[in-house]
């Protein structure tokens, strides 16, 4: 593996831009003033050992914020930068989603001035992980102090506090945006906030998280050992993906989903666990129902015993039209491949959604949003970094939760935080983190429902795609900072 730069910790010097804007929302000139900044992270000899990357959004015309909240916001991987949820809905400059299945990944790349940007109500600050974006791992010995579940989670409590500090903010509220693994780095984190940690307790209440592509499960990592069918907790992805692309009844999205669901949740889960003894008739009406609500054939079902599978669902849902569905978003499409074979073993790294906007949100945040900031930075932004290698099985992140899965941090941070709310935001279209799971976890985790709220929306992975979907999760988020409970 090349490297286009080596850090020297004895030698490292932290970062510091700012700049000064002026955006409307909601009628109204707002002003604001930006810091980005490394966030040193020292041993107790003083030596550097790595550093976060904050983008720091305060509206300066405010003087007093006691009452004014703070958002902290960052996407998940683990590995990933913030730079998905900075140019796509938090920023005060985002991408311009004039279509949602694009037909290429070049350039010319659109943005604008962001009209649902959070400015006015609260000030925003994009987090770059250890290692991510512009965040940078200095002493390579210390890659076990910053790679891990439990540690990434403690990395992000020790900058909040340093920030909240460094700017007089500990009065604010304090909220948590947390998109894909950032879900679980905000439920650990929370939890461990709400706790402590094995050698130190931290001093951060959080108000609200918002949960977007929820990985926030009751197994120990993402959805594993969850004992019910993934078929079954997928399975109304499947039926929105379908009638998406395909329209097979004139009910609403969310109706069709639900009415999946509720089969789902009952004959095809008996189906399922009656295996042989499923025979005749009732076997016959249950084929029928799969393929109404999953668009799959008959075939397609006798060759896997009537379960549906993630990776071969995409292949087989058009596959009429000679196209293939992404897995982060069911809406975008490619070609198929040949041999389907090819295309079924490349999974997570050969995705269209990452191919049509992976170039579209870099260009976009270093050509348009990083010189708006004042950022002019000779060091090498990393919009993901992989922490798991599909070849050589190697596994960079700790995935070890000693003090809990996800489910179990997130309810002893809202039993301990009385008022703490949760805000799950999932789109239906999603298939790496299905909205099914949602489901099954809030049935199981015992989180105070009363604090608890859900919403899908008509995209994928990434909910704020597209402009209508940008827009409504702007403004649930903005009612959940104010107090609302969003839902469908």
């Amino acid at each position: 593996m090349y490297t286009t730069e080596k850090f020297d910790p004895a030698t490292f010097t932290p970062a510091r831009f700012e700049s000064d804007g002026e955006i409307e929302l909601r009628g109204q000139r707002v002003p604001y003033h930006t810091v980005s900044e490394d966030n040193v992270f020292y041993d107790k000899s003083g030596k550097a050992l790595a550093s976060i990357f904050s983008y720091s959004y305060f509206r300066s015309d405010v003087k007093d914020t006691a009452n004014r909240p703070v958002v902290f916001g960052f996407n998940g991987g683990p590995g990933s930068s913030s730079m998905h949820v900075h140019a796509g809905f938090l920023g005060a400059t985002r991408l311009v989603y004039e279509e949602t299945d694009r037909a290429t990944s070049l350039p010319p790349y659109k943005s604008m001035d962001n009209p649902d940007c959070l400015l006015d109500i609260a000030d925003v600050v994009l987090v770059d992980p250890v290692g991510t974006g512009y965040g940078v791992l200095l002493d390579e010995g210390s890659a076990n102090k910053f790679f891990g579940i439990e540690e990434d989670a403690e990395a992000l409590l020790m900058f909040v506090e340093k920030w909240l500090h460094r700017y007089g903010r500990w009065s604010s509220p304090k909220y948590i945006i947390g998109e894909s693994y950032g879900c679980t780095r905000a439920a650990t984190a929370a939890g461990i906030a709400a706790t402590r940690s094995h050698e130190r307790s931290y001093a951060v209440a959080f108000d609200g998280i918002v949960m977007i592509g929820n990985t926030v499960t009751t197994g120990k990592y993402f959805e594993r050992e969850v004992p019910v069918e993934h078929a079954v907790v997928a399975f109304p992805s499947y039926a929105a993906i379908h009638w998406y692309h395909n329209r097979p009844t004139d009910e609403s999205l969310e109706a069709f989903v639900a009415r999946a669901k509720e089969f789902a949740d009952t004959t095809y889960l008996s189906a399922l666990y009656k295996g042989r003894r499923l025979q005749g008739e009732e076997r016959e009406e249950v084929i029928r129902q799969i393929c109404g609500f999953t668009g799959v054939s008959r075939q397609y079902l006798a060759d896997r015993d009537l379960r549906i599978e993630d990776e071969t669902f995409r292949l087989e849902v058009i596959k009429d039209k000679g196209a293939s569905v992404a897995r982060f978003d069911g809406r975008i499409t490619r070609p198929r491949y040949t041999p389907e074979e090819v295309e079924k073993t490349a999974g997570l790294w050969d995705d269209a959604s990452s191919d049509r906007y992976g170039a579209f949100f870099f260009g976009v945040l270093t050509g348009t949003i990083f010189p708006k900031l004042n950022i002019h930075l000779d060091r090498v932004y990393v919009p993901s970094a992989c922490m798991y290698d599909m070849f050589t099985k190697e596994d960079k992140w700790n995935r070890e939760a000693p003090m809990g899965t996800t489910g179990e941090q997130l309810r002893s941070a809202m039993y301990r935080m009385h008022g703490l709310r949760v805000f799950f935001a999932n789109g239906y279209y999603d298939t790496a983190t299905h909205i099914g799971i949602i489901d099954y976890m809030l049935d199981h985790a015992g989180l105070p429902m009363d604090r608890v709220c859900l919403k899908g929306y008509p995209s994928g992975h990434m909910i704020y795609i597209g402009e209508d979907n940008v827009k409504a999760l702007c403004d649930d988020v903005r009612d959940f900072l104010e107090g609302g409970m969003p839902h469908n």
